[in-house]
């Protein structure tokens, strides 16, 4: 059992590390950890944290961070952002980039690949023949390291990857037993995946034309949410485009982003 001081020791590490707020979770933390320390014999979570704090980038400070970010997700998830990408963003895009014919795209919390994934067929889709002389991959990333060696295995559920519009699956997959698809090389090569913790500085070079950060705000309270979208918006091109999650919100009076439509902002 995790006391409720252990708790908050816990829950102070992660906020300072990741940002996300633990405050109301003291069971899920309990739920994923209490099994980790027993497998690792760990006598206490004071114990654990001991480790974890003396060695900050440690093999225990980064099981930590894994067991505790959440990772759900799925192929076409709030497919309408998908559609609005393809049918109103890329045609903008494509006119503002062609001469350099080089594009930006973000996918800021990757979790298990199928959100980059289909931001890279989508891309291939909509450039068609053209593509080859166009520079569209994908940086995701995410601070879990389990799920980013998951994400370049590129194997996922068969009921997954029938989310897709059947024409992506036939193109993009290979079925490789009654159960599991396979990401064909030639998507792989669209998506470049890298740990990156939201905290830290943004390492973006170049101005960023497409972030989709959906679904890991809802973790972080109002004033680590404002300092990670200024740093985003420093870091965009002017007219880029913010997808978030559909059940997640932003104040206007806390950004600079203008408001599209529901869940979608541009600078």
């Amino acid at each position: 059992m995790i006391t409720e001081q252990e708790f908050q020791r816990v829950a102070a590490y992660v906020k300072k590390k990741a940002g996300i707020n633990l405050n109301e979770k003291r069971v899920l933390v309990q739920g994923r950890l209490d099994s980790y320390m027993q497998r690792n014999g760990y006598s206490s979570y004071d114990a654990f944290m001991d480790r974890v704090e003396r060695f900050p980038t440690g093999p225990e400070a980064e099981d930590l961070m894994n067991a505790l970010t959440t990772n759900h997700t799925y192929f076409w998830r709030e497919y309408e952002q998908f559609l609005f990408l393809k049918q109103e963003v890329f045609p903008e895009l494509k006119r503002r980039t062609e001469s350099t014919k080089d594009w930006h795209i973000w996918c800021a919390a990757s979790s298990t690949g199928e959100e980059p994934y289909t931001l890279a067929m989508l891309c291939k889709d909509f450039l068609g023949l053209e593509q080859a002389g166009w520079d569209t991959k994908v940086l995701a990333t995410d601070i879990d390291t389990k799920v980013l060696e998951r994400a370049v295995r590129g194997i996922y559920a068969k009921n997954s990857v029938e989310q897709l519009p059947p024409q992506y699956v036939r193109r993009f997959f290979k079925q490789i037993n009654q159960e599991e698809y396979q990401v064909k090389d030639e998507l792989k090569r669209e998506v470049l995946f890298r740990q990156l913790n939201l905290m830290n500085q943004l390492p973006f070079r170049k101005p960023l034309h497409v972030v989709f950060i959906r679904n890991v705000m809802i973790y972080f309270d109002e004033p680590t949410k404002v300092r990670l979208l200024n740093n985003i918006y420093e870091k965009m091109a002017p007219g880029g485009y913010l997808f978030i999650g559909s059940t997640e919100s932003m104040s206007q009076n806390n950004t600079r982003f203008q408001y599209v439509k529901p869940s979608i902002y541009r600078k």
